[in-house]
């Protein structure tokens, strides 16, 4: 299955804009603030980084981060400010910038699938194994069998320890000059 061609400068505007409708009103801490913010940051870093792969792994982890911290913090104060609003003149507009982040966080976990995505474009590759990692001999780790190891797969690499000889050569050539 073919994935759609998503462009990033889509998905960090569409965060923007998610974004400020959410802070229309305060009614969650500067933490939210704060954390949205320097995420659509490392977005745009992303968008003017074409080739960069950290680059987009940072606004893919910084994605990742902020769902959970929007989990949070969306537990913790939207009761309180709901009462708190339920009889203010504000309280539509409380719904309004709600309603955002909650779509926000909505949309979130498919960024997070579409920018790791367009890190694999970008040559990046990273995968997480419950298994313990071969070291070479003598290599000493703190590493035991089943716990998470993230890793890069460096398989395909060729060695540069050794070079190859050499192709012979014909005793017969004749050596150019020049």
């Amino acid at each position: 299955m073919e994935l759609p061609a998503v462009n990033l400068k889509a998905i960090v505007f569409i965060h923007w804009l998610l974004t400020i409708f959410a802070c229309m009103i305060q009614w969650l801490p500067g933490a939210y603030y704060l954390a949205n913010i320097t995420v659509l940051a490392m977005g745009v870093w992303a968008v003017a980084q074409r080739d960069s792969a950290d680059a987009i792994l940072m606004f893919l982890i910084g994605l990742a981060t902020t769902v959970i911290i929007d989990i949070l913090l969306f537990a913790l104060f939207y009761a309180t400010a709901e009462a708190l609003y339920e009889t203010s003149t504000s309280r539509d507009l409380f719904r309004f910038a709600g309603g955002m982040a909650i779509l926000s966080l909505i949309f979130k976990p498919l960024s997070c699938f579409f920018s790791y995505h367009m890190y694999r474009e970008r040559g990046g590759e990273c995968s997480v194994n419950l298994e313990k990692a071969s070291y070479p001999a003598g290599y000493k780790t703190q590493t035991e069998p089943g716990f998470l190891n993230v890793s890069r797969d460096r398989s395909a690499y060729q060695t540069i320890d050794h070079l190859d000889s050499p192709p012979e050569q014909d005793s017969k050539a004749t050596l150019r000059s020049y």
